[in-house]
């Protein structure tokens, strides 16, 4: 399957809610390999649809050290976080050369739709956690830098376009 490539931020889809997925079809899954696929050649920890311009609710995500242990979730939302917070660099492909420390929920239990069209429920912890938390943040239309102060996100905003030039 095909490398796709990462829409470059401001684009309005990343700041768009994603269609739900009513069912786990052929194209569902080839738009889940293009994700895995992509994701492989950063290398990444996770991947939303929207960010290679799919807008559909559709995740991905391996944080294992051995790579191959990849989660695919359709209609991903989270039913219970941790109150312990965990800080992680996070970056996003759509906005190249920049990262920001962030903190999210060091655990959340999460239910979607699985490869077979079943809804299952996941507990997630450390990096697995973080990722699941910035693609359902993709999916909802929002970007990690949208957890910062203004400040420090038009400043982040501002290098990624020079570095990209």
């Amino acid at each position: 399957m095909p490398v796709r490539p990462c829409i470059p931020y401001p684009d309005k889809r990343l700041k768009t809610v994603a269609d739900p997925v009513t069912e786990i079809t052929d194209e569902v899954r080839a738009t889940w390999q293009d994700m895995i696929d992509t994701m492989e050649a950063m290398p990444g920890v996770g991947m939303g649809a929207p960010q290679i311009g799919v807008m559909l609710r559709l995740a991905v995500v391996d944080a294992s050290e051995e790579r191959g242990q990849v989660v695919r979730m359709a209609n991903p939302e989270i039913l219970h976080a941790s109150v312990k917070l965990r800080d992680h660099e996070e970056a996003s492909p759509n906005l190249s050369g920049v990262s920001a420390k962030i903190s999210r929920p060091r655990a959340v239990t999460v239910r979607f739709m699985n490869e077979q069209g079943e809804m299952e429920e996941r507990d997630f912890v450390g990096l697995w956690s973080t990722s699941v938390q910035h693609q359902i943040d993709h999916l909802n239309g929002k970007l990690y830098i949208d957890h910062l102060s203004k400040v420090k996100r038009d400043m982040l905003v501002k290098k990624s376009r020079k570095l990209a030039r």
